[in-house]
């Protein structure tokens, strides 16, 4: 009976409110773990889906979870229910070359109005 307990169902809620999942994971299962599981069972169909696991930050009760941490220590009281699955959110982070590219066209400006060049 140990083993089940050891054992923990994940859905993954996407942005649109599909669902990845739900699949059983061991409770030493990292969260990077997890987020290549994501990245594997992607929908093709999807557009922006995440291209790396630095793109995806995974939300439990309210709490964005860190990569080194495991499933077992993410686990909320709520887990506990017998046959229960766990809702997790995963959020999309836009590519990092967007976001140099607009920081790059817009003029900076320092603290008395100057541009910076």
């Amino acid at each position: 009976m140990a083993g089940v307990q050891d054992q923990l169902e994940i859905k993954f809620r996407l942005t649109d409110g599909s669902d990845i999942g739900p699949k059983s994971f061991p409770a030493a299962t990292n969260v990077s773990t997890l987020k290549e599981s994501i990245l594997a069972q992607w929908p093709k169909e999807k557009d922006n889906g995440p291209r790396t696991v630095k793109d995806v930050k995974l939300i439990s009760g309210g709490k964005i979870l860190e990569n080194s941490r495991t499933v077992g220590e993410c686990r909320s009281p709520l887990c506990e229910i017998p046959g229960g699955v766990t809702t997790m959110h995963v959020v999309v982070q836009p590519p990092s070359v967007e976001k140099e590219k607009k920081a790059t066209s817009e003029p900076q400006h320092n603290k008395c109005g100057c541009v910076i060049l």
